[in-house]
């Protein structure tokens, strides 16, 4: 259909959203700018940095989404050994000159500014600008908890004075945090970034709205929690807008993908128990053999992605291949039940293969979305950052996952088989996964609590836009 000169001289409302470096922000930042352009009629760029990043970080992107990556900036300066989220948080702060002018380039109506929760110091352009700025949150509304929690505990405080967090940390929907479980970050208000950390809440607190890639379904209490602190003001508005899942793409074929999903296709219906860590994470020597022992021992077939081992203190004539550092024989005495794949599976297709029963993770908060969406109940063994505090959310309040009390064979083996053929918790815990797969897939529904709360958000961002066209 030709565009009418009226239409052309109304631009859709602009939204531009930031990536820290990092597939998992990446991903679901790029899955909330197709639904914004797809769903609301916006326009949407995507812009990532050039630092840190990979060089084809932006090449999943939906094609109606713009994508523009911020030049590079000097980061030599900083010590070595300066933690990783202290150079991310250095990262756009000296890239902010540059978001500036990119922002001012936009040639449609600003509509909003969405940085996602590493990027927050980029809030200040949006007042700048006069568009709202809102903060995205990866993860859950747990996070923005403990960083709601943390302020709130510096109240009256004097400036450059920190506090340690309480053991336990009591949060909304019956969270309760051992200092163990928080990210190590948050352990010790002893160190440099804690203090950083606290700048980020300041600024969480002050944005417009908070949208987060979870689901009403998924953390209720926590979302009707976190309703009536905004209604007092003690709170931007939050808006649960997840779960966004990266969908499966062609290239898997290329990447090998087919050799695992041929292999499930001639397994059982719900005879699999897959197991990956994730691409951040790695296991150790020890800890490979323990649950390569403790799978053989469940009895049940199993899909494993093995990634190489954190090698400190051992040696080994095979460094490049992670499957030469499984129990010798384990492949061999498993052949007929197990298949083992060095570094990467297709997980989206995997999880939802009717043959994947159970899903071993590290509880990064994007995996555990998508073994959520595929109803995939989890052995929860988190290994960094923020995972064991999802690992907590997963089996208490979510009730989705059952964690080992210790990683040797025997525990790893009694998990898996409670949560594969167990009639009491194993049981509850399948269906609460069952329920909450179809939860998910209703929450992006026309009338789905997703759909519903971004179109909140987009409403406000339209009425803005339209005031300042007017």
């Amino acid at each position: 259909m030709e565009e009418t000169g009226t239409e052309r001289l109304a631009p859709r409302p602009h939204v531009v959203l930031l990536a820290s470096p990092g597939a998992g922000h990446l991903i679901p930042l790029a899955e909330l700018a197709w639904r914004l352009v797809d769903h609301h009629g916006f326009a949407a760029t995507l812009v990532t940095f050039t630092d840190l990043s990979s060089p084809d970080a932006l090449s999943g992107v939906p094609a109606t989404v713009a994508t523009a990556a911020l030049p590079s900036v000097p980061l030599d300066d900083l010590p070595a050994g300066t933690p990783m989220e202290t150079v991310l948080f250095e990262l756009v702060h000296r890239s902010l000159p540059s978001l500036r002018a990119l922002l001012r380039s936009v040639g449609a109506p600003l509509a909003a500014l969405v940085p996602d929760f590493f990027c927050s110091s980029a809030l200040p352009l949006a007042a700048e600008l006069g568009v709202p700025g809102y903060v995205f949150v990866p993860s859950n509304l747990t996070t923005i908890a403990l960083m709601r929690a943390t302020v709130e505990l510096h109240d009256g405080v004097p400036p450059g004075e920190y506090r340690d967090l309480p053991d336990p940390l009591e949060l909304p929907g019956g969270v309760s945090l051992r200092r163990t479980d928080l990210p190590r970050s948050f352990q010790s208000s002893g160190k440099p970034v804690y203090a950083h950390l606290m700048e980020e809440g300041r600024r969480y607190l002050r944005a417009d709205g908070l949208l987060v890639n979870t689901f009403y379904e998924l953390e209720p209490a926590t979302v009707e929690e976190f309703k009536q602190a905004a209604e007092r003001g003690a709170l931007p508005p939050v808006f649960p807008v997840g779960p966004f899942v990266r969908p499966s793409t062609t290239t898997d074929e290329a990447a090998g993908a087919s050799a695992c999903i041929e292999w499930l296709d001639r397994q059982p219906t719900g005879s699999v128990v897959y197991v990956s860590f994730g691409s951040g994470g790695a296991l150790t020597v020890e800890q490979t053999a323990e649950l390569a022992a403790g799978l053989e021992a469940s009895g049940h077939r199993f899909l494993w992605v093995v990634r190489m081992p954190n090698l400190d203190g051992h040696d080994h004539e095979d460094k490049q291949n992670p499957l030469a550092w499984l129990p010798e024989g384990f492949l061999g005495r498993t052949a007929d039940k197990g298949l083992a794949v060095a570094a990467w599976a297709p997980q989206v297709r995997v999880l939802s293969h009717p043959a994947t029963a159970v899903f071993v993770s590290h509880c990064g908060w994007n995996s555990a979305l998508e073994s959520v969406a595929a109803g995939v109940p989890m052995v929860a063994w988190p290994l960094y950052a923020e995972q064991r505090m999802n690992a907590v959310v997963l089996e208490g309040s979510v009730g989705v996952a059952l964690r080992p009390r210790a990683r040797e064979r025997g525990e790893i083996a009694a998990v898996v088989r409670e949560l594969m053929e167990g009639a009491d918790k194993g049981r509850a815990v399948r269906r609460q996964a069952g329920d909450l797969q179809q939860a998910a897939a209703r929450a992006w529904s026309p009338e789905g609590s997703s759909r519903r709360a971004l179109e909140q958000a987009a409403a406000t961002w339209k009425k803005v836009t339209l005031a300042k066209v007017k």
